[in-house]
Parts: structure tokens; C-alpha cells; sequence
């Protein structure tokens, strides 16, 4: 749930990561006080836009969120009032004395009662430390079970006033080697870029993101830029670009019978949750944060 934005306008954004939000009927009662909220406060609105190709099944419902993907990240961050501290890359968990003890990347380590991972799961198995030890040899092989897509993602942005003619919002591209999905992303979202100018996104297939993942970003952008050219020829040029590589995308294959949480330790507890532990949408990590909860409680 990635949005950029553009360096010359805070106001002309991209969703590089999640495009919209389905609701399916399985969910639609067990998470309908998640979806009520976020209606509400206007984090996401009915998807009205054409999504040209999009595969609608039977009872589901798309949403969008206007001020961009990420949006539903942060109302949930500000509603737990907690402290957020950004930029701290975990490298080593140790125990010591019933606490844990952890060190970042820049140097430095904090203790703390509870840790919660939602990384990835390669970046959970990475981690040193005593962590390692704790891991359970049936956990080990399920964790290292877990398969992920990866592809690129690039973001334009453009100036005010800038007109993008195509008769969609956003587009699934078929055979295509390199492009799978463009978004002209102010439009998919609802927002009149008439005084922040329109913003469009493209993602690779994953073939793609597979075979360039050890390449440049520099690189990856021209290559897709290039390939644009085919896919949408009267494109402008951006004022500005983004590119992000997602090395770990949507989740494949999840852990088995999916869960919703790993428990590595009790006391003092360490837990494991995210979309790896259920699938790859905001039901599934609504529901691995549910499970997270359930294992959390008897230790507040």
C-alpha cells in the first residue's frame, strides 16, 4: 500500500503498490465494521471508474481511496495513536532477561516486552541473532515455503493542465511481456487533476520483474518507458518519474492452511503476521491482524 507522490506537487499522487480494494461476499460480514469506518471517514470510496479488463466475479466490491492507497495505512496508525519510528532497518533480535533486545542496521539496539514482525518472510529468516534458534524446525520449513511475485512499478507525474485521452481509467494489458496494468491514476481514483496535474502508473508482469530484479532501477525505467511507447504512443512526457522495486509483491504461495499468525515465542512473546499467513489483499491482512490480536491479548 505504496502512494508517491509527485516532488513538484504533494497533490498529484500514485499508488504504486495496491491499485484498489475487493470486498468479496466471504468477507463482506466478517470485516463489515473494517469497511463501514473506512467509508465513513472517507478513507475509500466506491470504484466508479472503467478498469478495462478487470475480472468482476459475482458479489464483489471495488473500492478506491482518494487521497491514495497508503491513506488507509496511515488512518489506522493515527486511530492506534501510537509512535511510528521510520527509517530503523532490524538486523538482530536477542533475548535477554525476558525482554528482547534489538539491533538496527545503523548501530544501536532497544529493548522491548512484544515484537510483532510483518516483514516478509525471507526478511524474517534473514534476521540474526537468537531469533534463529527459536525458530522450531517445522516452523523453519514452513516459512522457507512461502513464494512471492515480484515486478516493478513506475509512476509519472505531470503537469497541470496536461491531458491524457484514452477512454479508461486503468487498463490490464494482455500479452505483453513487459507491461501487465497502466493506471492513469488521478482518474481510477476520481480526482480532477485539473489544479495538480494528472499522474499515471505502470506495472510490469512479473516475468519481468523476475528476470531484471539485480538490474538498476535507471535501467528498468527505460526499459519501460520504451515499451510504453507501444502501449499508450501519444503518452506525453512526465515532469517527473518514480520507479520502485517490488522484490517481494503479492504472496503465491502462503504459508500452509493459512493461519493468520506464527507464534516463535511465548514469553516474552514474538509473533509473526501479514499477508504470508493469510493471502494478498486487504482481507487477508485484515485477518492475519485479527489472529495477531487473539495470540497478543493474554499478554497485555
Amino acid at each position: 500500500m505504496a502512494t508517491a507522490q509527485s516532488p513538484r506537487d504533494p497533490q498529484c499522487r500514485a499508488d504504486l503498490g495496491a491499485q484498489y480494494v475487493t470486498r468479496t461476499p466471504h468477507y463482506a460480514g466478517q470485516h463489515q465494521s473494517f469497511y463501514d469506518e473506512l467509508l465513513t471517514q472517507g478513507v475509500l470510496k466506491p470504484l466508479t471508474s472503467l478498469i478495462e479488463g478487470m475480472v468482476v466475479k459475482e458479489g464483489d466490491c471495488n473500492f478506491v481511496a482518494p487521497q491514495g492507497i497508503s491513506s488507509i495505512v496511515k488512518h489506522y496508525l493515527k486511530e492506534s495513536g501510537v509512535e511510528v519510528s521510520y527509517g530503523h532497518r532490524v538486523t538482530e533480535i536477542y533475548l535477554k532477561d525476558d525482554k528482547w533486545e534489538v539491533h538496527k542496521e545503523a548501530g544501536g539496539s532497544e529493548l522491548f516486552d512484544i515484537i510483532i514482525l510483518t516483514m516478509p518472510v525471507p526478511q524474517i529468516l534473514q534476521l540474526q541473532g537468537d531469533i534463529k534458534n527459536l525458530i522450531s524446525e517445522s516452523q523453519k520449513q514452513q516459512l522457507t515455503s512461502v513464494r512471492y511475485s515480484c515486478r516493478f512499478a513506475l509512476g509519472l507525474f505531470y503537469e497541470a493542465g496536461t491531458q491524457i485521452d484514452v477512454p479508461w481509467a486503468a487498463r490490464y494489458i494482455l500479452n505483453n511481456p513487459y507491461i501487465c496494468f497502466v493506471s492513469i491514476d488521478n482518474q481510477k481514483r476520481d480526482i480532477d487533476a485539473a489544479d495538480s496535474g494528472p499522474s499515471v502508473v505502470v506495472h510490469t508482469t512479473t516475468s519481468f520483474g523476475m528476470e531484471n530484479l539485480e538490474k538498476s532501477i535507471e535501467d528498468v525505467q527505460d526499459v519501460i518507458l520504451q515499451q510504453m511507447s507501444s502501449v499508450l504512443p501519444d503518452l506525453p512526457t512526465p515532469a517527473s518519474t518514480t520507479c520502485r522495486r517490488w522484490t517481494y509483491s503479492q504472496v503465491t504461495q502462503t504459508i500452509p492452511h493459512c493461519p493468520g499468525q506464527m507464534t516463535l515465542h511465548h514469553n516474552p512473546l514474538l509473533v509473526c503476521g501479514g499477508d504470508s499467513f493469510t493471502r494478498s489483499n486487504f482481507d487477508g491482512c485484515l485477518e492475519s491482524a485479527l489472529c495477531v490480536m487473539e495470540a497478543l491479548k493474554p499478554h497485555l
